[in-house]
Formats: structure tokens, sequence, C-alpha cells
């Protein structure tokens, strides 16, 4: 980490220097229980199939599943057992989920800063919120491209001889800040492509000219920036401008 570059501090520090309050301290972020309960949902579906018993993506249609296994008197009194202690196991990290997810919008709700930054096309409350705790005081930067490059979303410089060549992003930062990030860049492509003709010109090249998932990247990049210029000037992000207009400044 070179002198000039802010440190990747866990949590954004308050005006006198002590970190700020979350409801996240001492324990395992929220990021990390999406992260399970994927995992988890995963292991009942592969071993579900293993009996003939399937279900549609998404979690929502897990604990259906759940239900059909153990009323499915096919399935054998032990994996029942097994199976039955999955649910179990499930359950808990909904409500642990729940619990996190309650205290993080408390806490964006109490946030004049992480209020505005919602209101960005892709961020959200979660993101908002995230992006004020883990985020050092935003005067640290030069520019929202050092704020972009810290999160780990702007990509290595190969360049040789005159010859500009970029490659992939550096990743360097805070993982889940970052994750959080693209995947509300996801969904702000995903609805560009849904409702043609009210996306913003920047973004419709970008989409000819990108793959989906380097888009999104492309994209994230931007939301980071204005994030970083609503931090620093104190402004409201406005319903009417595009992210990648709102970033051009920054």
């Amino acid at each position: 980490m070179r002198g000039d570059e802010p440190a990747n501090h866990a949590f954004r520090a308050d005006k006198d220097g002590r970190p700020a309050s979350s409801p996240d301290a001492g324990r395992p972020t929220r990021s990390a229980y999406p992260q399970s309960h994927a995992q988890l949902s995963n292991a009942i579906r592969g071993y579900a199939a293993e009996f003939g018993l399937t279900a549609a993506n998404g979690l929502a249609n897990l604990r259906p599943l759940l239900e059909r296994i153990q009323a499915d008197e096919g399935v054998p009194d032990l994996a029942c057992e097994l199976f039955a202690a999955q649910a179990e196991e499930y359950a808990q990290l909904e409500e642990q989920i729940a619990e996190i997810s309650a205290k993080l919008m408390a806490w964006h709700k109490a946030d004049e800063c992480s209020r505005r930054l919602a209101k960005i096309p892709g961020i959200g409350p979660i993101g908002a919120a995230l992006l004020m705790m883990k985020t050092p005081a935003p005067e640290l930067f030069r520019s929202g491209r050092q704020f972009a490059a810290w999160i780990g979303l702007t990509p290595r410089d190969h360049s040789t001889a005159g010859k500009v060549k970029l490659g992939v992003i550096t990743r360097a930062g805070d993982e889940a800040l970052r994750a959080v990030l693209v995947s509300g860049a996801t969904a702000v492509i995903k609805h560009a492509v849904g409702c043609k003709g009210r996306a913003s010109p920047w973004l419709i090249d970008l989409l000819k000219r990108k793959p989906p998932k380097l888009a999104a990247v492309a994209l994230a990049n931007k939301l980071a920036r204005i994030a970083w210029k609503l931090m620093v000037t104190g402004e409201t992000y406005a319903a009417t401008s595009t992210p990648a207009a709102s970033a051009a400044a920054v």
C-alpha cells in the first residue's frame, strides 16, 4: 500500500476519530450470511435431487422443497433426519439475516448521508449503510477514481509504449463492499434491458461493447465515484440524472 492511499478500515470513523457505531460490531458481517445461506441451499438441493426431488431456482422455493421431502415416503428415515437438521440450520440462518438486516435498516434511517446515498440507482439502503460504515473519511481520497480503486473496481493498467491496455479489476479493498456495488449495478442493467429506451446513452453504448458482467463492473465503478462525490460535497443525487452523467465530474 502506498503512503498516500487510505487504509482499508473496517468501519468509518466519526468526527472525534472514534469508530462509528455499527450493528455488525463484534460479529460476522451481513454479507457472510447470504453466502452461507446460498451454500446451504445448494447443498439441500443437491441431496434432494438424489431422491428425485427438485425445485425451481430461488430461495423462496426451498422451504416448500423441504416440506415435500418430509412428506415423501420414498425418502429413507435417516435421510429425512439429515434433511430436518439442514432445515433447522436454514431457519436459523434466515433469522440471523433478518436480525442483521433490521439493524442495518435502523442505522441507515438514522444516518442522513446514508439516506442520500440510497437514492443513487443500484445502491439502496443496504449498500448505502455499508458504504458509510466501511469507508474511512472520504476526504482522504483525492478523487472518485481513487475511491473506486480503493474498493477494487479499477482495471489494472498494462499500458506500454503509449498503447493503452486495461486488464481485469484489481480486486483490492473490501470484497463485501465491492460485491454489493456490483450486485446493485447488475440490477440496474437488468432493469435497463427490460425497459428499452429508458436507459442512459452511456449504458446502452456500454452494453453494446461489453458483456453484462463486465458492464456491471464498469457501472459499479461509476456508482462508487458518485457515492464518493455525495459523501464529500453533501449533495443529493438528482433523480433526473444518470449514473454516467453524474460520475463524469468525479
